[in-house]
């Protein structure tokens, strides 16, 4: 079983910066890709940013020249940099993890890591 795990997240003053970690452990092969999604409170969840294991970056439009995802593949862990943090930045942040696992792939999720930006 794929065990996606997430820290980082906190309370920042608008205009400051967090730094989210997350890895992914118990696949037998590197993750194909990882990435990040958030989910505000009454809202969807949505994709942040996503990493591919070639090195491909995409991002929501939202936070594009603010956010940077950066990743190790050999160790399936994956960061995302936040800075010039909005108050609308303020949700729960999972990780997710496109793994390999009893003979398929298949999208595993951390439990979430908040982040808090006040005005």
């Amino acid at each position: 079983q794929v065990r996606v795990v997430e820290s980082g997240g906190g309370l920042v003053q608008a205009g400051g910066s967090l730094r989210l970690s997350c890895a992914a452990s118990g696949s037998i092969l590197r993750a194909k890709a990882m990435g990040w999604y958030r989910q505000a409170p009454g809202k969807q969840r949505e994709l942040v940013a996503t990493i591919t294991s070639g090195g491909t970056t995409n991002y929501t439009d939202s936070v594009k020249g603010r956010f940077t995802i950066s990743g190790d593949n050999a160790e399936d862990t994956v960061y995302l940099q936040m800075n010039s943090l909005k108050p609308e930045d303020t949700a729960v942040y999972y990780c997710n993890a496109d793994s390999f696992a009893g003979g398929r792939w298949a999208k595993y999720w951390g439990q979430g890591t908040q982040v808090t930006v006040s005005s």
